[in-house]
């Protein structure tokens, strides 16, 4: 099948076109009928349910199998064709067909051959194939006596659960899972591998994987590994869904036939198809993930790592998911991460991406496998960085496709985290800085992410040079951005501001606080975001700690960020709030004596003659200890020094309930909260 201007078509379509091509030469030519769409379709659906029963005869039938043959060969990798068919009404006579109780097999193999071609890669294809039943009348086809058909049935049921549009099979029904086991034990390879695409597609609950597990699905897929190529890889993919994220089944399955059916994967990761060693990689990974125990040896998993950088060689989607599969295997493990190192992932790496345009899908997946590399290697970044790769990720962050500057993104959020190469190398801070600005712009939000999660890490790794920084126009994207109504980007530049505050000299502290303005960092304080409102909070604690002037800003314009933070300790909203909020009362509790008064006025108001009851005992109580270890914080700076005008305060404090309820944790079973509490009381 030649490809057209709209794609060539995908392996299964091929596959399921050349099955149902005719094997002689008896049938009418297709030229002695008109083969515009328009006439097809109209033909098709003239012809209609019962046209053989209503006495067409042979003649109908021969019509029918020509104009669904000629609907399939147009549409087979042509999605503009199949979306012209779509908008003609096509898909319910196709399935007609199939619904047809006197329908020839060959009627049938050409309409199950149609059906299944329009639910590939379409999804609106993929939503009228469903829609118009198909579903229940190829699994009822299944039971054919013609091979052909059951094979044609089988072939168009795989494509349309390959479609995220297909509904998930409940294996939990005692019915569906009886079906899908005689399934697994037919003889027809075509419908033994359409029972491992089904159990891929609706594997997702830890209940259907349980469900699979009991019912021995996992030994039958082992037994088909002698299958065909197609035939393993389906069951390596299914074997990979049923582990995936679940220790239970994991741990049997790594421990099944005393470790016979583990080895025969382990085997699989040499075998002569790279799709097969792929597949084999990735089930192994999943295993690991799940159940650690049952996955100790070293030695497989450097294999494993092996394997996966002699894989991205090879052409196609195998060499564009190997990089992926190695993301995944060294994902937050220093050991991995040493081991691939070990390997010289980073070079071979890097040398592939250099050899190669940046315009393929291989391109993102390998920038994202240097990107785990260099999480938390050093050694990594430092290679990554003297080599021609770092001018090529450069480009990447001005490349058209939002992909890859977001995989270029998550590279230097990594490599930002060594103060040593950002200071160094090809990649200064003077390189990176203005075109991961200029991306706080861009149009996709998921680029502004991770641009953003980059800038993070560049600000809090830059304390000697901020300047650059500061100055680069980020602060004013990032105070904007600050604003936004995306909840992600919002979290994210407060996230930045608060890094650029941190250790920074009192005059760039000005300058933020400029650019951001008080009455944004009160609405931010009261954020509808829990996690906003913490970093926001963070970030006054950064403002306030080493400027003694700063709590200006937070007692200043009518007391609108003490306000805001007064609000927020008093709903006592999240942990994380309560310990920023505290945090910085803390902070300002360490100040002059009118510091110390604005924090007493948070803790405990006067209200009419009364003391309300303070919010600071319940803080004490809470289980979280880093909560009452700030709260206790808090206290010993509003009673240190001892002065005329502490001793008032811990008077308050003590109408209030708070010096009882501090005398209660002399005990604490948090020993920080131990020793705060003793210099707590010798101050009382």
């Amino acid at each position: 099948m030649p490809a057209t201007a709209t794609g060539g078509a995908r392996a299964e379509e091929a596959a399921a076109a050349a099955a149902a091509a005719p094997s002689g030469s008896s049938s009418a030519p297709s030229s002695c009928m008109g083969t515009r769409p328009e006439e097809l379709a109209a033909r098709l659906a003239a012809g209609g349910p019962g046209v053989v029963a209503a006495g067409e005869g042979l003649e109908g039938e021969q019509e029918r199998v020509l104009a669904l043959r000629e609907i399939k060969n147009q549409i087979i990798g042509n999605r503009t064709k199949k979306l012209l068919y779509l908008r003609l009404g096509a898909v319910p006579a196709v399935v007609a067909a199939l619904a047809e109780p006197a329908a020839s097999p060959a009627a049938l193999v050409q309409a199950a051959a149609a059906a299944g071609s329009f639910a590939c890669g379409v999804d609106d294809g993929a939503r009228a194939v469903l829609a118009a039943g198909a579903v229940g009348h190829l699994t009822r086809l299944l039971a054919h006596p013609d091979d052909k058909v059951v094979d044609a049935c089988a072939r168009a049921l795989r494509m349309i659960y390959q479609s995220k549009q297909a509904p998930n099979f409940d294996v939990n029904n005692e019915k569906n899972m009886d079906f899908l086991l005689s399934l697994l034990d037919s003889n027809n390879e075509n419908v033994t591998e359409l029972a491992a695409n089904i159990i891929s597609h609706s594997c997702d609950s830890n209940t259907e994987q349980l469900a699979l597990c009991g019912a021995g699905v996992p030994q039958k897929l082992v037994s088909l590994f002698g299958g065909s190529v197609n035939l393993r890889d389906a069951c390596l993919d299914s074997m990979t869904a049923i582990v995936r994220n679940n220790w239970e089944v994991a741990s049997r399955f790594a421990s099944m036939d005393h470790g016979k059916s583990f080895r025969s994967i382990v085997g699989l990761i040499h075998d002569r198809t790279p799709r097969t060693r792929l597949l084999a990689c990735l089930c192994l990974i999943a295993i690991g993930h799940a159940s650690p125990c049952h996955f100790p040896d070293r030695q497989i998993k450097t294999k494993l790592i092996l394997v996966l950088l002699e894989l991205i060689e090879e052409p196609g989607h195998v060499g564009d998911e190997a990089p992926l599969a190695l993301t995944t295997l060294i994902k937050d493990s220093v050991e991995l991460q040493k081991q691939a190192f070990s390997t010289n992932a980073v070079a071979k790496l890097s040398n592939h991406l250099v050899a190669n345009s940046l315009e393929t899908r291989r391109a993102v997946t390998i920038l994202l496998a240097l990107a785990e590399l260099c999480s938390k290697e050093e050694e990594s970044r430092s290679q990554l960085m003297s080599g021609q790769v770092s001018t090529l990720i450069l480009d990447a962050l001005k490349h058209d496709c939002a992909d890859i500057r977001i995989a270029a993104c998550s590279c230097l959020k990594n490599i930002s985290r060594s103060s040593k190469v950002l200071s160094a190398g090809r990649l200064s801070c003077d390189t990176i800085v203005a075109p991961l600005v200029q991306l706080l712009c861009d149009s996709s939000t998921s680029v502004q992410v991770a641009a953003l999660g980059a800038i993070c890490n560049i600000a809090v790794n830059l304390t000697p040079r901020k300047s650059v920084l500061l100055h680069s126009g980020v602060v004013s994207q990032l105070v904007n951005l600050s604003k936004s109504m995306d909840p992600t980007l919002r979290l994210k530049s407060v996230l930045a501001l608060r890094n650029s505050m941190f250790l920074l000299n009192p005059k760039d502290k000005d300058f933020i606080m400029k650019e951001l303005t008080i009455s944004t960092l009160s609405s931010l304080i009261c954020d509808s975001e829990h996690f906003v409102q913490e970093q926001t909070l963070a970030l006054v604690h950064n403002l306030l700690d080493g400027y003694v002037d700063a709590v200006n800003y937070v007692i200043g314009e009518d007391g609108m960020v003490i306000n805001a933070l007064s609000r927020q300790l008093n709903n006592a909203s999240t942990p994380g709030v309560c310990i920023q909020g505290m945090l910085v009362l803390t902070n300002m509790a360490a100040g002059d004596e009118l510091s110390k008064e604005a924090v007493m006025d948070v803790i405990v108001p006067h209200r009419s003659d009364r003391i309300k009851p303070s919010f600071v005992v319940n803080f004490l109580q809470s289980k979280d200890k880093q909560l009452r270890v700030a709260s206790l914080w808090c206290i010993l700076n509003l009673a240190y020094p001892k002065s005329d005008a502490s001793s008032t305060r811990v008077a308050r404090l003590q109408n209030a309930g708070v010096i009882s309820q501090v005398k209660s944790m002399r005990n604490d079973p948090c020993l920080d909260c131990k020793l705060r509490v003793s210099t707590v009381l010798d101050h009382c």
